[in-house]
């Protein structure tokens, strides 16, 4: 089992960067599919981004590719979201989650560990 904990949102003007945190708890972090979704109000929770066990390969949802970027650190057990040229279209809680998928997927079905999220406001 493991514990995730976001951070690093905020309030940010379009065009700006935010950059995301996710601590997890636990020494079995190098084992899991790392992801990030977000929810607008009004929404259903949308994938964000992906990352493999070693970090080698991502993928990423057509609205953020070329702006956003996942990264891991597995000594640090901790999970990365780099968020540049910021939209108001960004604006989201957003929300790590841990898995056991055997290929990254976009699906919410393919996680099994979340987080309680951490709010992104991108105001125009």
């Amino acid at each position: 089992q493991v514990q995730l904990v976001e951070s690093g949102g905020g309030l940010v003007q379009a065009g700006g960067s935010l950059r995301l945190s996710c601590a997890a708890s636990g020494r079995t972090f190098s084992t899991y599919v790392m992801a990030w979704f977000r929810q607008a109000p009004g929404k259903e929770r949308e994938f964000v981004a992906s990352i493999t066990r070693s970090g080698f390969t991502t993928d990423y949802a057509d609205s953020v590719k070329g702006r956003f970027t996942i990264s891991r650190d597995n000594a640090k057990n901790t999970v990365y979201l780099q968020m540049n040229s910021l939209k108001p279209d960004d604006t989201a809680v957003y929300y790590c989650a841990a898995g056991h998928p055997q290929f990254l997927t976009r699906l919410l079905s393919g996680y099994d560990y979340w987080g309680q999220g951490t709010q992104v406001t991108v105001s125009s």
